[in-house]
């Protein structure tokens, strides 16, 4: 999406505003023995009392096999994105580590954040890379602005990431958000600067590092949406909407 007037430019910050307390709350209810479909309930519950609508559930990206059946994406551990919270009994345990991946819908425009969290106490190594992926995520949000390109933000999330010993998930990465849930242009976490698409001012990107603290390498699981990492490695992902303003990126959600 490109913003096209005052009014949508006022309605996506809106929207992002509502998106990130939502967030926040589902993520604070993490906890040993929380289930994830309790946190998908409470998600699609606080979007529908704001008067708004789920983003993802129902939504059929291309080449999946079926609309999404929920609306908050609940992935642990080894699970990279997309990880279904209502389809099989899913418990948090002391030590785990949960990405969670939620979208709204306000006034016909979309956004998209997420986070990764620990569950209690986790190791050392974990905390790091949940650190090191945030750090990421700023890294490449600062390097997100009119007249820079694609491979600045991908070299920028890239170094960070490779740099605290973890690898980039190069199969996925972020992607235009808006209008739609996914857009053009697709947004590598890797890249050389100066390459790719230059970037616009009123663009609205989803950038959302994701590393591994294995090889990186992913694989589909058989319900069609969740990414697992090939290795058995644990993940963290991280998201924010921003919009591309004349002096940088703002951050929508």
């Amino acid at each position: 999406m490109k913003v096209r007037s005052e009014k949508e430019r006022a309605t996506l910050i809106e929207a992002g505003k509502r998106l990130a307390r939502i967030l926040e709350a589902v993520a604070a209810n993490v906890a040993p023995g929380v289930s994830a479909e309790a946190l998908d309930d409470q998600a699609e519950a606080r979007i529908r009392e704001g008067g708004d609508t789920p983003a993802f559930l129902g939504y059929t990206p291309e080449g999946a096999p079926r609309p999404y059946p929920a609306t908050l994406c609940v992935s642990i551990n080894e699970e990279v994105v997309h990880g279904i919270p209502n389809e099989a009994p899913k418990l948090l345990k002391q030590g785990d580590i949960v990405g969670l991946d939620l979208g709204l819908v306000h006034d016909g425009i979309i956004v998209d954040a997420a986070l990764t969290v620990p569950v209690g106490q986790v190791s050392p190594r974990d905390l790091k890379m949940l650190r090191a992926t945030r750090e990421a995520l700023a890294a490449g949000i600062a390097a997100a602005r009119p007249g820079a390109h694609l491979g600045d933000i991908g070299y920028a999330v890239q170094q960070v990431i490779e740099s605290a010993g973890f690898a980039v998930v190069r199969d996925l990465g972020g992607h235009g958000v808006g209008d739609l849930v996914h857009e053009e242009p697709f947004i590598a976490n890797y890249g050389r600067p100066g390459a790719g698409e230059e970037l616009e001012e009123g663009m609205v990107l989803a950038l959302e590092p994701i590393a591994s603290a294995g090889k990186g390498a992913v694989l589909l699981a058989p319900d069609g949406y969740t990414y697992r990492t090939k290795d058995g490695s644990r993940s963290a992902h991280f998201e924010h909407t921003i919009l591309l303003e004349k002096d940088g990126a703002r951050i929508i959600t």
